[in-house]
């Protein structure tokens, strides 16, 4: 997964354009995983960025913007402690069962856990979340 986690940072600082202009970074993340219908980037877009990271690397991703279609991808971590850098996490968010976030697991500290991922304050940024939110890791 270092070659992923190594893309993923390269697009550190990436951010949403506000108005009618669009980010062709994030465009393009959403082509890669075949969803060139999306017209702009202000649409929720932490799915694409993993898949785009994960496809441009060589790995098969879920290519859906459904953060918690990564439930059932790849092979399941069975615990926080045993996660590694790299191994993508899926969070809860909001009160809909079908809401979700997802991004790649940096490390556990404390009752939180750091990942970097997309659409994370309108960017790519590194960013926490509580412990209590992870739905898993695989």
């Amino acid at each position: 997964m270092t070659k992923t986690l190594e893309l993923a940072r390269s697009y550190l600082g990436t951010k949403e354009v506000t108005g009618p202009a669009d980010n062709p970074k994030i465009m393009e993340m959403y082509r890669t995983v075949g969803q060139d219908w999306v017209e702009h980037d202000e649409m929720a877009w932490c799915a694409a960025f993993v898949g785009h990271c994960l496809e441009t690397s060589g790995i098969a991703s879920t290519q859906k913007l459904n953060a918690r279609s990564y439930l059932t991808w790849g092979e399941k971590v069975p615990s926080l402690e045993q996660a590694k850098e790299g191994d993508v996490v899926v969070f809860t968010r909001g009160a809909k069962s079908d809401l979700g976030h997802v991004a790649f697991f940096l490390r556990a500290v404390g009752q939180q856990v750091e990942v970097l991922g997309g659409n994370q304050g309108n960017g790519v940024s590194v960013s926490r979340y509580p412990k209590g939110k992870v739905l898993g890791i695989r």
